[in-house]
Order: structure tokens, then sequence, then C-alpha cells
């Protein structure tokens, strides 16, 4: 086995996922070409050594679908002899996509290949793809598919977080992000989104709202009540958990990651394929894994990831200097700090989700492009990163720096 190191990463920003949000005018495999262009540019590649883009996308279809990754690449000017793969982990495929990369490089069937993912959620929305655990009785009986603002609810409720709490840790998320925009801490991996023009359409990202107060936060409604009362999801819940005798719908637009467009692209390789580029590795791949977990809440699955990835690195969690675990709901969040007994102070330090989006297909990408740069801004060494995925799933992936 060799190694496989992180040589660049880029992302775009991530733009409102509405009709009046600035990427809106943006088609998925223009998002998606504008990225790779991005990362050949800055640093200089000779697209010739790369042998596959892996893009993660969740909702493969319409406009995102025909296999985006190899599309992009050609339109992007790569060689004709880059390979594309799309591929759907729901909202860890982008940095599935990575470690997938990485899996390869380290068995030694590619010396590179770039990881990364895209979403245009307000071209393509969530769950425009159909599938059974949407439509089939007997598939949402047999695998106990619920919504997943009800299982956020529902960790809310069995871990007695309070709509104060979830509320206050959204703010956080918020003033974080609005700091790390201001001091310019995301330049360094953001690429301008140019429309058919060449214009700039968007060069910082969109969602972060700052100012946002408790008092704000305080005026929304839970999202939730409605689909879980009148759907009956509620009581499908409550009959997982009959411990339990009401769910108490904490979440709200405001404490949930917002829907966003936004694509993201990782370099990997291996240490010939820097030598033969002048390219200095930023990082090292210590371990990665995949796992399924709880279906009904489907949210609960970041902390086992980490520790199955943690015992494969021969770590433990004191070894990790910085956490970005994906804001899904602020209670994911929460359980995640509390099971692993990790400060706030050392997870999502520039924010997440809440206050700046989860584009589906490309977040994992971000957040690990994310943690990176802030390590090398703070000069540690170590991070994890790790997402909640649909159907009861979690990925977990730990970077070193060299």
């Amino acid at each position: 086995m060799q190694d496989a190191f992180i040589y660049d990463h880029v992302r775009t920003p991530r733009g409102r996922g509405r009709l009046d949000g600035a990427l809106h005018e943006i088609t998925p495999i223009q998002l998606t070409t504008q990225v790779l262009a991005s990362l050949r540019d800055r640093t200089e590649l000779d697209t010739n050594l790369i042998e596959d883009v892996l893009m993660g996308c969740v909702m493969p279809i319409g406009e995102q679908g025909c296999n985006i990754a190899r599309v992009a690449a050609l339109q992007a000017g790569y060689a004709e002899t880059v390979a594309g793969f799309q591929l759907n982990r729901f909202c860890a495929s982008g940095l599935e996509a990575v470690n997938l990369a990485s899996a390869r490089v380290m068995c030694g069937e590619l010396d590179a290949a770039v990881g990364g993912g895209v979403e245009c959620m307000s071209r393509v929305a969530i769950a425009s793809d159909g599938g059974a655990c949407y439509s089939d009785p007997q598939t949402n009986w047999q695998t106990w598919y619920i919504p997943q603002g009800i299982g956020a609810d529902m960790i809310a409720t069995l871990d007695g977080y309070s709509r104060a709490d979830v509320d206050a840790y959204a703010v956080e998320s918020q003033r974080r992000a609005g700091i790390a925009r201001s001091q310019g801490f995301f330049k360094g991996s953001l690429t301008e989104v140019r429309d058919i023009l060449g214009q700039v359409v968007l060069a910082q990202d969109e969602a972060i709202r700052p100012a946002t107060t408790l008092e704000d936060l305080a005026k929304l409604k839970p999202a939730f009540v409605a689909l879980g009362e009148q759907s009956g999801f509620d009581g499908v819940m409550l009959q997982r958990y009959p411990q339990t005798e009401r769910i108490e719908h904490v979440h709200t637009g405001g404490n949930s990651s917002c829907i966003v467009d936004g694509a993201a692209a990782v370099l990997v390789g291996n240490k010939s394929f820097g030598e033969r580029t002048g390219l200095k590795p930023r990082a090292r791949i210590r371990s990665f894994v995949s796992l399924g977990s709880e279906p009904a809440i489907m949210l609960t699955g970041p902390a086992a990831a980490s520790r199955k990835a943690l015992a494969k690195a021969g770590m433990t969690v004191s070894d990790i200097d910085l956490f970005e675990v994906n804001e899904a709901f602020a209670s994911v969040v929460m359980r995640f700090m509390n099971e692993l007994d990790v400060p706030h102070n050392k997870v999502n330090v520039n924010g997440g989700s809440i206050a700046m989006g989860h584009p589906l297909g490309a977040t994992g990408a971000m957040l690990l492009g994310t943690v990176l740069d802030e390590l090398e801004r703070r000069g540690l060494s170590t991070a994890l990163i790790t997402l909640c995925a649909a159907a009861g799933m979690a990925t977990a992936t730990i970077i070193e720096r060299v």
C-alpha cells in the first residue's frame, strides 16, 4: 500500500438554492466544469496525468445526470484519457468521492485522480430522483423510513436539547462563518463563478447571516410539526422508541442546513505524482470509513464512523486537532460533541452548513478543504471530517498535514 496525498483543493462559493440565488442561472455542468478548470489552472496541471474524476451528486438526474463527472472533465479541457465517475452516498457523496479516489491511489490502481462533488439545488430539487423510500409503503415499513427533520427532532428529544439550545448552536455557526468570511479565511480555496459572458456572478458564500440573533431565530416556527403529526411519521418514530412519550419539534429553517448550490474538487495523488509535477503535498489521508447506523433517526452515524476511522488510523479523539461535522441539523453536531466528548472550540471552527449551506453532493469535499486550510492557518496537524447520510449512513475521513 502507498500513501495518498492531497495536493490541492478548490470550491465554488455557495449560492442560495432559490430562483433568486446568485448561482441559479449557472447549470450543474457549467458549475462542475468551472471548478475542475480552476483546479487545473491553479496547479498548472497536465491533465494527462489525471486518470479519473469522481464527483458526488445526490440527485443525478436531468441537468445533473449523464455522468456529470466525465462530461464536465471533457468540457473543462481535461485530456480525453481522463475517465469520469458519478457516485451517490447521499449527503456524504463528496467526501466518499475523495475517499474512493484515495483508496484507488493507495492500492496502486491510480497515480492521481480528482474527487469532489456538485449539487445545484435551485435547479434540481431534493427528492426529484424519486425512489422506493418516498413512494413504496412496504419499503417504508421494512426500512423505517422517516424524514430526516423528524429524526433530528428525535435526537433533540432523546438528548434533552431545547429549542433555545439548538438555536444557540445555530447563532454560533453564523457568527463563526461571518468572521471567517470577513477575515478572508476561505479566499485561498474559492474560485469565482462566472456566467456565459465571463462576468462574475458570485465570489463569496451568499447564505451567511452573521447578524442572526436568538431573538430572530425564536420567531421561526418548527419546520417538521405538520409532517410529523399529520403524515403520521411521529407515530412511526414513537413505535421505534416507545420509551418516549412525544417528539419535541425544535428544528427550524434557522437551525438546520440551508439549501444552496455549489461544487468542489480535491486533487489526490501518490508520491511519484508529486515528484513528476513538482507539486508539494499538503496533507496525507490517514484513514476513512463509511458505515450504516440506525435508519429511523438516520442521523446518528458520525460518532460511530469517527470511532472506526480513529481505530483504523491507530489514533484517539485526543489526537485530532480539529473536527468538521456536517451541520445537517444542530442536534446532529451537538450529539456528536457529547458522544465523543469533543469541545465546541475544536468543532466547525469557521461555522458550518447551518450558516453556509449544504450542497448535498459537494459538501463533504468542501468540509475537507475548509479544515485543511484551517489546519495550515493555525499551524495544526490533524483533522477529522464526518457527515451523516440518508438511510442511516455516515462517512468519516482523517487527514494529517505533511
